[in-house]
């Protein structure tokens, strides 16, 4: 019997930020640009994972190895990796592959764009 494999997620589209939702939250969102949004501020509405952002953006090089980030955090590398991973697929991160290690680092317009929402 072959295994199969676990149900995926219906992932949502990224939000291109201000273009979505120009005038942030001061008149209604339509359903499908609510769950977007909702998406991405889900993605930074854990404490490890604000964590991560701003372990990453005051790093000396902008960016860290998944390596460094587990003893700030306290928390196990399948752990980090985990988060890193929710903060990558939310458009937050940027993961660049060496050799065995991946390396991290903020990405910053995703920011101003979740910022810009409540400007």
């Amino acid at each position: 019997m072959a295994a199969t494999a676990p149900a995926r997620r219906r992932s949502l589209p990224l939000l291109s930020g201000p273009e979505c939702c120009p005038t942030g939250l001061t008149e209604p969102l339509d359903r499908p640009t609510a769950e977007s949004l909702a998406g991405l501020l889900k993605a930074v509405a854990d404490p490890a994972r604000l964590q991560l952002l701003a372990l990453l953006r005051a790093a000396d090089a902008g960016e860290a190895c998944v390596c460094d980030l587990t003893e700030p955090l306290g928390l196990s590398q399948p752990t980090v990796s985990h988060h890193l991973k929710v903060l990558s697929d939310a458009g937050l991160l940027r993961r660049e592959k060496r050799g065995t290690w991946a390396w991290y680092s903020v990405v910053p317009e995703r920011l101003a764009e979740i910022a810009a929402v409540f400007a």
